[in-house]
């Protein structure tokens, strides 16, 4: 049995791509896109997967992580390269690290709540970005222990 576009009630919802707060309140049930023409837009979902909860706390953690090196090498002589960070650590190395964890944590929401918009051209996801950038971190915190391990020795 199949119901008439003329007894449906209510607008369309699959015509609306924007938040629904309903779904953060009562939990919402779209995981993934399922329908050919929502991968041809903007297509929030209301449900993430703990891996993708994992790489942004990772992401967030070694951000921090990141930061305290930093200024523990600055202290022992070291310059930091990016001319960002390196201006804000001459004005507060308060407001540098606040301006590094909003950044970084406002980058990885915006990944999350489009993770499922794909870079046709390199046939790579945003939610793909999520694990390569904690990849980098790692790296970056990796590399700052092991010069700390060549200051302390």
């Amino acid at each position: 049995m199949t119901i008439g576009i003329e007894n449906r009630s209510g607008i369309e919802r699959r015509l609306s791509n924007s938040f629904n707060i309903r779904s953060l309140i009562y939990g919402g049930s779209r995981i993934r896109i399922r329908r050919q023409e929502d991968s041809e837009r903007l297509f929030l979902v209301d449900q993430y997967s703990p891996k993708l909860f994992l790489a942004i706390v990772a992401i967030l953690f070694l951000c921090v992580i990141d930061a305290l090196l930093t200024f523990y090498l600055i202290g022992q002589g070291a310059y930091e390269t990016n001319p960002i960070f390196a201006f804000t650590l001459d004005v507060n190395p308060y407001i540098s690290i606040i301006l590094k964890y909003t950044s970084t944590a406002v980058v990885a929401v915006c990944l999350l709540l489009f993770k499922c918009i794909v870079f046709k051209k390199y046939n790579i996801s945003t939610h793909s970005l999520l694990y390569f950038i904690a990849g980098l971190y790692l790296a970056v915190v990796a590399w700052e222990l092991y010069l700390l391990s060549n200051v302390i020795i």
